[in-house]
């Protein structure tokens, strides 16, 4: 008797979800940059989209006025999704470190959770970010006693470039997604 073939597999995992895929001039809508100018610094950035399909987020670092940061973020939205353990960005760098941020909330201040990725220069790579290396802070400093990351409350969505890395900066992007 022959024997039946093997069913193939299956992943019983979260299926990956997009929670940003930047093919349109429409994706790079509802991004604002929140830079070190709200504490009196000058660097500046922000999202723009390249007809060749990608969303760029670039601008340029201070340390002047005790400056050193720029970021993006997403209007606030649900972006939780059960079962989440990482989260998975399509990016080609500079050679610079950049931090995906998550907020759990749609306000303006408040907890972060970061985690730091640094793409490789010029090369598109897929960046796999797991839940737990996303770090609690407040204003740049970590806290502690924050509760964990929970992928299930994310509003928010942003990029960051800070850690004094001043000058010119160019991330590009084509997708942000949770696994």
């Amino acid at each position: 008797m022959p024997s039946k073939p093997s069913a193939p597999m299956e992943d019983h995992g979260p299926k990956p979800r997009d929670l940003f895929r930047f093919e349109a001039q429409s994706s790079v809508d509802g991004w604002s940059a929140i830079d070190d100018r709200v504490m009196g610094g000058v660097s500046n950035s922000r999202v723009r989209y390249d007809p060749a399909g990608y969303a760029v987020f670039e601008g340029v670092v201070s340390l002047d006025r005790n400056g050193g940061f720029a970021s993006v973020r997403s209007r606030p939205f649900d972006l939780g999704m059960p079962g989440t353990c990482a989260y998975w960005l399509e990016v080609k760098g500079d050679g610079k470190r950049y931090k995906l941020n998550l907020r759990t909330d749609d306000g303006f201040d408040g907890f972060n959770y970061q985690a730091v990725f640094e793409p490789p220069v010029g090369q598109w790579t897929t960046i796999k970010l797991p839940v737990p290396a996303f770090q609690p802070s407040f204003r740049g400093r970590n806290v502690a006693s924050a509760a964990p990351l929970d992928p299930m409350r994310v509003r928010q969505i942003g990029l960051m470039i800070a850690d004094r890395q001043d000058g010119a900066f160019f991330l590009a992007l084509r997708s942000i997604q949770a696994r």
